[in-house]
């Protein structure tokens, strides 16, 4: 893990950017834990029997990822649609993340094109970007599989599927993301990885994941962009 974000910003061509964390809090005014508990009743609904540790769950995310594991595909798609749902009303009220405009900004302006890959549904993803005039900006979205939770980060299929569109080699791009699954993912696809730390136990955990280089703040991510 390095501090000095002229290496992997020096060689590469392109930049792809995780969605919730380093654009934006996406539910900060729909609490992420709100809405685990409400694909929870969806389960219940379902006469699907949920073990107390899921039933518990903040995390809307890892409750697909865990419905997706236990095979129903038909339970798997209606927690999938009611997620979907909920991510296109949290992005209302999502909190920029501060410089993550900037980052994007910048870095078209640097030549570099920018692209988002994210565990969130590729709407959700667009709707925000639109409501907040960075459509222009990022291109392509690529959010989750739909109803196939197992090709989410750390899957590096959907990061290569960034490259890809953007007709670069993997050894070209670097990711920004903010956490654990990020990092792998992108290590699997052989994309160089920046950690945006922004809470203090991360900053250790992403160099132990291997992180390239760990920022505390997008605004670092911003400045070296505008210098180069």
């Amino acid at each position: 893990m390095s501090t000095n974000l002229g290496h992997p910003l020096g060689k590469v061509g392109a930049v792809l950017l995780d969605f919730d964390g380093p654009v934006c809090s996406i539910f900060a005014g729909y609490p992420a834990p709100q809405v685990a508990a409400e694909l929870v009743d969806v389960l219940l609904r379902r006469g699907v029997d949920v073990p107390p540790d899921l039933a518990g769950e903040p995390d809307p995310l890892e409750v697909l990822r865990r419905t997706g594991a236990a095979g129903n595909h038909g339970v798997t798609r209606a927690v999938e649609d009611a997620l979907c749902e909920a991510e296109r009303r949290a992005v209302e009220t999502a909190a920029p993340t501060p410089y993550g405009r900037e980052v994007i900004v910048a870095a078209r302006q640097a030549g570099m094109p920018v692209a988002v890959v994210s565990n969130n549904s590729a709407g959700a993803v667009t709707a925000y970007l639109t409501a907040h005039r960075l459509a222009e900006y990022v291109s392509p979205v690529i959010g989750r599989a739909y109803a196939d939770p197992g090709r989410m980060k750390p899957n590096p299929e959907p990061i290569l599927q960034a490259v890809r569109s953007l007709g670069e080699l993997p050894a070209r791009c670097v990711l920004i993301g903010d956490s654990i699954s990020d990092i792998e993912g992108a290590r699997a696809a052989g994309v160089a990885v920046i950690g945006y730390a922004n809470q203090p136990s991360k900053v250790e955990a992403f160099g132990s994941a291997g992180a390239d280089v760990v920022i505390t703040s997008m605004g670092e991510l911003a400045a070296a962009l505008i210098q180069r």
